[in-house]
């Protein structure tokens, strides 16, 4: 059953709901990875058929861009979901989990559903609507870039003119109902590295004739951790957790090169740069003095996600008009987890919220979360998720607003 709201035109979405729940557990079933989802892209073309939309697609990745503009003349305001899955078998148990090896695990089926219920609403009331909404429907948001290729097709001027503001929302485990805000840095900018430390390869038998680039490796990997405690303070976190270690084939070689990969995630452009800079005077540093050297290199995959403070406070106001205070909770502290709608952040004014969806039955802080082959998400929130987006849309929109 959908959430009891204030009695509002826009708020009515009990006769969605049905549709929406349809829509999310049909993407869910057939999930996609990356940038290019036709199957995705149709099956959101066709929920959004009948709507009076300016649609285009993309060139080179499998987005959707939808405008809808307003009766009246006005501003443009985005609002954006993104539609990829993540490679990893479902686990769930539900009727319709996915069975291709992919999985909606981070809730994108439920970002794509709201969308489109956003798109509705917001249809519905064109004659109220003093300027335009751009319906963003991005793929690669799980490390493809999506958001800045997009950018790059034009999606911030699909109107003719840059949006005064925009919106997007990420559902996660938590208190069913429950939208969660945050002012400035809400979400971590996420980086990888890599490092290489070459030695001189050669027989297990006879270390002495060669240059073992793995201890050296296993000792770089050991001091990033007493690093960070000794070099960043407190109150600007940083995150470094190395995830591959790879060396050698043969048990009785010693290898010529060994590797070290690692996530990064970082709430400030400075820490990152401090960061990039210690490593690697760490790392060349360790491996000299084992007789390697070290090759060091450092990708920013996502900046941090930087909510407005301005449209922040507003956007939560507004929630809590409508929702109950109850529902409307600032959240205490960012996330370390990156989102690539940081990008149009960037460029745009506007905040990026999170819902809570843990279906009743779940302890949602014993939950699994997002990544997980076990993580489940209660779609009998997309008719507020959808209300939620076409509200902030409308606070811009509607000269009461």
């Amino acid at each position: 059953m959908p959430f009891q709201t204030e009695t509002s035109p826009l708020l009515e979405t009990d006769h969605l709901l049905p549709d929406l729940v349809a829509l999310r557990r049909s993407l869910h079933s057939t999930p996609e990875v990356g940038l290019h989802l036709p199957e995705t892209q149709r099956t959101i073309l066709a929920a959004l058929e009948g709507l009076p939309l300016e649609i285009s697609l993309g060139k080179g990745l499998s987005s959707i861009v939808a405008v809808l503009r307003g009766d009246y003349g006005g501003p443009t305001v985005l609002l954006r979901g993104d539609m990829d899955a993540l490679p990893v078998q479902e686990n769930t148990g539900l009727a319709y989990a996915a069975t291709n090896g992919n999985m909606h695990a981070c809730g994108h089926d439920l970002h794509t559903a709201g969308l489109v219920g956003a798109a509705k609403l917001l249809s519905g009331l064109k004659s109220e609507l003093h300027g335009s909404v751009i319906f963003m429907f991005q793929p690669g948001e799980e490390g493809y870039g999506g958001a800045k290729k997009m950018i790059e097709e034009g999606v911030l001027e699909a109107t003719g003119e840059r949006p005064i503001a925009a919106y997007g929302l990420h559902v996660a485990p938590g208190p069913r109902g429950t939208f969660m805000y945050r002012s400035g840095p809400a979400l971590a900018g996420a980086s990888e590295l890599n490092i290489k430390v070459h030695g001189k390869g050669g027989h297990g038998s006879r270390p002495e004739s060669a240059i073992d680039p793995v201890p050296a490796l296993v000792k770089i990997a050991g001091s990033l951790q007493e690093m960070l405690a000794s070099k960043f303070p407190t109150f600007d976190p940083v995150v470094l957790t190395v995830t591959q270690l790879k060396a050698g084939e043969a048990i009785n070689v010693i290898p010529a090169t060994a590797e070290l990969g690692a996530t990064v995630r970082t709430l400030s452009f400075e820490a990152n740069e401090r960061l990039r800079i210690h490593t690697k005077a760490l790392a060349e540093g360790i491996a000299a003095s084992f007789g390697c050297t070290a090759e060091i290199e450092w990708h920013v995959s996502y900046p941090v996600t930087v909510n407005h403070p301005d449209e922040t406070a507003e956007a939560a106001t507004s929630l809590k008009k409508h929702f109950g205070h109850e529902r409307v909770v600032e959240s205490a502290e960012p996330a370390m987890g990156s989102e690539d709608f940081s990008e149009v952040l960037q460029r745009v004014p506007g905040t990026f919220f999170f819902l809570g969806t843990s279906p009743p039955e779940v302890d949602f802080e014993k939950a699994a979360w997002n990544h997980s082959p076990e993580v489940l998400f209660d779609d009998a929130v997309l008719g507020d998720q959808a209300a939620a987006l076409a509200l902030l849309a409308m606070r811009k929109l509607t000269p009461s607003g």
